[in-house]
Parts: C-alpha cells; sequence; structure tokens
C-alpha cells in the first residue's frame, strides 16, 4: 500500500516544492516507487521534475474532475526516476468548478486508490493558501511532512498549519497526522536558527526529522534546469542531504 504524504505549509517561501521535488528524487534513488501530484496551479514542482507543463495532454485538474484517471495522466520524469501527475494554470479554474460536486474534498483521494498498488511513496505538493486544492491533498494523505525555515515567522505559521491539520483530521480526515518537521535552508552560523531549530526539538521532540537540509546554492540553481537538485548535482551539501531525508522517511513509514 502506498504512503501519501503532503508536503505542506500555509507560508510561503519555506521550501515546500524544492522539498517535494528532491524527497521524490531522493526515494527514488534508493529504489522506491514514487509518483509526485503537484497541487499547485503554478506547476512548478511539474517543471521542476523536467516535465513541460505547458505539453501536457492531462493533468491533475483534469483528475479532481473525474475526466481522466491517474494512470492516464501521470508521465514519467525519466531524468529523476519518478512519475509526476503535473498542474498547469488550468488547475486554479478547480477550485470553483470543485464546489459543485459532490465529495469535493475527497476526489483526488478516490482517484489515487485506483493506483495505490503501483507506487510505495505518493508525494502531493500543496499550495501555500488552504484551498479546495490543498483540502483535498490533506483528505488524501495519510500524514503531512512540514518543511519550515528556523526562524520565528516560521514558527507562528506552524501554529496556523498544525490548527489546520487538527479541524481536517476531526471533520475529514481522521488518519491524518504531522510525519514530522524538516528543517531547510538551514544555516549552523546564524544563532537565530540553531536557537529556533532547539525550541523545535524541545516543543515537538521525535516529530523532527533528524536530517536537516542545508542552505545551498547547486538546489537553488537546479530548478532553472528543470531537474531536483539530487539529479542536477548528486555531490552537493544539499542533495546528499535530501537522500539520507529519504532513508529517514522510508524508516519512519516502516514504525508507522
Amino acid at each position: 500500500m502506498a504512503k501519501i504524504f503532503c508536503v505542506a505549509n500555509q507560508k510561503g517561501g519555506v521550501g515546500k516544492t524544492t522539498t517535494t521535488v528532491n524527497l521524490a528524487a531522493g526515494l527514488a534513488k534508493i529504489g522506491q516507487r514514487v509518483l509526485l501530484v503537484d497541487l499547485d496551479p503554478q506547476g512548478n514542482a511539474t517543471m521542476g521534475s523536467g516535465v513541460d507543463k505547458r505539453a501536457l495532454a492531462h493533468t491533475v485538474y483534469d483528475v479532481l474532475l473525474g475526466e481522466c484517471s491517474v494512470a492516464d495522466a501521470a508521465v514519467s520524469a525519466e531524468a529523476a526516476g519518478y512519475q509526476v501527475l503535473g498542474a498547469n494554470r488550468e488547475l486554479a479554474g478547480a477550485e470553483v468548478e470543485l464546489v459543485e460536486l459532490k465529495q469535493r474534498e475527497k476526489r483526488l483521494k478516490a482517484a489515487l486508490a485506483l493506483v495505490d498498488p503501483h507506487y510505495d511513496f505518493v508525494l502531493i505538493d500543496c499550495p501555500p493558501s488552504l484551498s479546495l486544492l490543498t483540502l483535498n491533498g490533506l483528505c488524501a494523505a495519510h500524514g503531512v511532512v512540514v518543511p519550515m525555515q528556523c526562524e520565528y515567522f516560521a514558527l507562528e505559521g506552524l501554529t496556523d498549519l498544525v490548527n489546520t491539520i487538527k479541524q481536517v483530521h476531526a471533520n475529514l480526515n481522521p488518519d491524518l497526522q504531522i510525519i514530522g518537521l524538516l528543517r531547510v535552508m538551514f544555516d549552523p552560523r546564524i544563532t537565530l536558527q540553531a536557537q529556533v531549530s532547539a525550541q523545535l526539538k524541545e516543543h515537538f521532540g521525535d516529530k523532527v526529522f533528524d536530517s536537516v537540509i542545508p542552505r545551498n546554492v547547486r538546489l537553488a540553481e537546479a530548478p532553472s534546469y528543470g531537474l531536483p537538485g539530487v539529479v542536477f548535482d548528486a555531490n552537493a551539501r544539499g542533495s546528499r542531504a535530501f537522500v539520507e531525508f529519504a532513508r529517514e522517511m522510508v524508516q519512519r513509514v516502516q514504525r508507522m
């Protein structure tokens, strides 16, 4: 059975898409079968996987509206080694169209159930706002991976996200839980970041992943080449950190 995880944070600019594509590539590198679902109309996870969002015959938009299956819409990110259910600007219109449909929050969950045996992991890149698209991701998922920078404003955003997850858990998806917090863009030389990191460990304990993703130029450059950093420069510090994170994810899932 595939483990389905949302990569979510209601604060923008915290590296959600970078985390999603590099975790997907890291998992594929260690032999896992991975589907990346891009739920953001900007389509950055699609493009960052080496898939041209403008050339897609079908997208997650078509899947949510029931016009095609995940199997029909998913394409191969050949260089990265995983499958992509892509998105483009069409997806912005899904917010309005989904309102009229039955079980509108659970359309993605129903679609993914049909391909469950084909994957070990499904990673969902959510938009930064709490929208009907994000709700579809949270209703489909077993858990949430929260990438966050070690800054005080990030802690405020985390409080909002925890409250949202509690509400979805209570009303829509009793399986939903926080799988873990991933510290990203981390620079140990900055005292503030070290202090916030220590606070996270103190407050959330083993919910904080041991893996830490350092601030890394090569990871930032990779999207302009249409590749995850793990593929673009496998020897970069950030790439190695994501592969270690992928291994930690597999271990954590085995304990679930």
